[in-house]
């Protein structure tokens, strides 16, 4: 098999991007991005540690959960977990994150590129609690690239329509699949019980 290594094999096979596509690119928050972060419950952001590697988590919360500060500037809360932190240990290493903002039922998404760092500022933690719990640390993120995405892989995907979604007995529950995957001698009863009760009493 033969790979695509420059930029300019790359550019040979798609063609350069139009007008629009390029001139679309903004430097700071305008009205309309700032009503879909608002209004957006969800994100993905991708980070990578110092040697590179590459990590996408979700995070989600009531719509407008992600603060604007100002115009290039966003924060965004963390809640408690599991401890790994990831992203969190990324941001440390290597600042460079990708923010990809989602609202249900709209295919179009919105796309931040900036930098991170992390803070545990008392009062702002206290600004972003939720439930009456401020949140353990908060990232802030410093626009570079803001920009909206076309609907095209929703539409491809058909993500938004419930005609199209699986049936979910036809997966494992989470406890299944962490029992065979660590090889737990827990009941998948057992452990799918301990996942709802977290999701019920340590949400935030």
């Amino acid at each position: 098999m033969e790979y695509i290594e420059t930029t300019e094999a790359l550019e040979a096979l798609y063609g350069k991007p139009g007008d629009r596509p390029v001139r679309k690119e903004l430097r700071m928050l305008d009205r309309h991005a700032r009503a879909f972060i608002e209004r957006a419950p969800f994100l993905a952001i991708g980070s990578q540690d110092g040697a590179g590697g590459a990590d996408v988590t979700p995070r989600g919360d009531a719509p407008g959960f992600v603060r604007i500060l100002d115009g290039r500037t966003l924060a965004i809360p963390d809640r408690p977990g599991n401890n790994r932190l990831d992203t969190w240990r990324n941001i440390v290493a290597n600042p460079a994150v990708g923010l990809l903002f989602l609202i249900p039922g709209m295919n179009e998404t919105l796309r931040v590129n900036g930098t991170a760092r992390l803070t545990a500022d008392a009062a702002l933690c206290e600004q972003l609690a939720m439930n009456g719990k401020p949140a353990r640390s908060v990232a802030i993120v410093k626009i570079e690239v803001i920009y909206m995405h076309c609907a095209k892989a929703f539409i491809r995907s058909g993500l938004w329509r419930p005609e199209t979604w699986p049936d979910r007995s036809e997966m494992p529950t989470l406890g299944e699949i962490l029992r065979d995957q660590l090889a737990l001698e827990d009941s998948v009863e057992a452990l799918d019980a301990g996942l709802d009760e977290a999701y019920r009493t340590r949400l935030w």
